[in-house]
């Protein structure tokens, strides 16, 4: 459903008033994401907001959705893609931490910031973690540990990744990269092969020295 706002002649969208919120939300935390500031942004009247959504709470709905769909839908993929190794498949799982498309760790941040005041948020990052964390030992476990030590490597995998975001941890992307390799040998046990390597640095345009 789309509503023309009678000044500019531009129509507004639930999915314009998704990215406004999600803007606000990211800038400037969860108590900045308000119907007329909103509105204001957009140009458009804070009436028009009552076309798409019922009250502020389903637009905050819809963002955690949005951040769920998002973020753990892509460690789902990723996880289960296809791969030659476990390094590989963990070289895969890196790609999220890599490609702002796959994985956009400043609206993690921004969600887990949020969950600091709101005890339903909380909940339902425990839940996602449990989520993300299951997908991870399952792909362990595809290659053959044992539920115990895929359990464990999926945790230290997936806990120092989001220690990164908590901490909003800078570095220079060369240093990461030569940092990776290590990593993966760390997580998995196994050192990846240079063609794996190879191909991962292709996909995020990345040359060693």
């Amino acid at each position: 459903m789309e509503q023309v706002s009678g000044e500019s002649g531009w129509r507004g969208s639930r999915e314009a008033w998704i990215e406004a919120a999600y803007g606000s939300l990211l800038d400037s935390g969860v108590d900045s994401v308000k119907i007329l500031p909103l509105a204001n942004k957009l140009r458009l009247s804070r009436t028009s907001f009552y076309w798409f959504f019922k009250d502020r709470e389903e637009l905050l709905a819809a963002l955690v959705a949005r951040w769920r769909e998002h973020n753990t839908g892509s460690i789902i993929k990723q996880s289960e893609a296809y791969a030659e190794s476990l390094a590989e498949a963990m070289l895969n799982v890196f790609d999220c931490w890599l490609n702002n498309e796959l994985f956009d760790s400043k609206f993690e941040f921004a969600i887990r910031s949020w969950a600091l005041q709101s005890a339903e948020i909380l909940e339902q990052i425990r839940e996602v973690d449990q989520i993300r964390l299951e997908a991870l030992k399952r792909m362990f476990m595809r290659f053959g540990l044992s539920e115990l030590n895929a359990d464990v490597r999926a945790r230290t995998t997936y806990l120092v990744q989001i220690g990164y975001i908590s901490m909003q941890s800078r570095e220079d992307i060369s240093v990461r990269m030569k940092r990776i390799p290590e990593y993966i040998a760390i997580y998995t046990g196994q050192e990846p092969q240079q063609r794996e390597l190879d191909r991962f640095f292709s996909r995020h345009g990345y040359r060693p020295d």
